[in-house]
């Protein structure tokens, strides 16, 4: 088994700390720094997924990423998000798709934030190319995505994409419905309650559990069971985690 990512990379950065009094400059909470963690996110992130399900991948994305972070300050008692910092958000570069080597792999993951690194025209080429591609988009979705074989979006994404959804898309959309699970064609397939910590990055963790069992089985009720299990995995850790 042989996976492809390809998207856009970051670096996602966690800041904990305490918030115990007001800026008397502002009324803003003043955060004081406990501990500082760091890893590699977006399409980076669905990689290490993959990886740590025992797969092979590699990676297509931004030779800048390390240039671009995502950073949170956040409470270190509640989990609670003050703030969210992004830098360098415009620096990504589209891709020429003409270099992938299609045969070399078994499935692809599309993981696009819609930064500019794949146009909609790059992601329907490469649906036409390989017989078994996952998309996880934030692009409107069209006629443009016909070609790919499964599509995963957000509850949230869903309900902004509904005037786009034809009959052909509703077919091959799988999407995540936070704590009540995933639906797809219909059917909903639920999750146990859990205490979620931070749901960051429980979609790169889902489509990446989802990719790997459906190699696995070719079985598309397991892969979403499988990517569910996955998902509510990570969302019991604080920041990114991986499976």
């Amino acid at each position: 088994m042989k996976i492809l990512v390809i998207g856009e990379s970051c670096r996602d950065i966690f800041n904990y700390g305490e918030c115990n009094r007001l800026c008397p400059e502002a009324p803003v909470p003043i955060f004081n720094l406990i501990e500082t963690t760091e890893n590699g996110g977006m399409a980076l992130n669905v990689k290490n997924n993959i990886l740590a399900l025992n797969a092979m991948t590699e990676l297509i994305t931004n030779p800048n990423w390390q240039d671009i972070s995502k950073t949170r300050f956040i409470d270190i008692r509640t989990n609670h998000m003050f703030m969210r910092l992004d830098c360098n958000d415009n620096a990504y570069k589209r891709y020429n798709i003409d270099n992938i080597k299609y045969d070399d792999y078994d499935a692809i993951v599309i993981s696009d934030y819609n930064k500019g690194f794949l146009t909609e025209e790059d992601i329907a080429n490469i649906g036409l190319r390989h017989p078994c591609v996952f998309l996880d988009t934030k692009k409107c979705l069209g006629s443009w995505c016909e070609s790919i074989t499964y599509i995963k979006i957000n509850e949230h994404e869903y309900e902004n994409n509904k005037e786009f959804i034809n009959e052909t898309l509703e077919e091959k959309i799988i999407t995540t419905l936070g704590p009540k699970g995933s639906i797809h064609q219909g059917k909903v397939y639920s999750v146990p309650k859990v205490e979620i910590k931070d749901v960051a990055g429980a979609g790169d963790s889902f489509i990446a559990g989802l990719v790997v069992k459906y190699i696995e089985t070719s079985d598309i009720i397991s892969a979403i069971e499988f990517a569910n299990v996955c998902a509510t995995q990570v969302v019991q850790k604080k920041g990114v985690s991986i499976v």
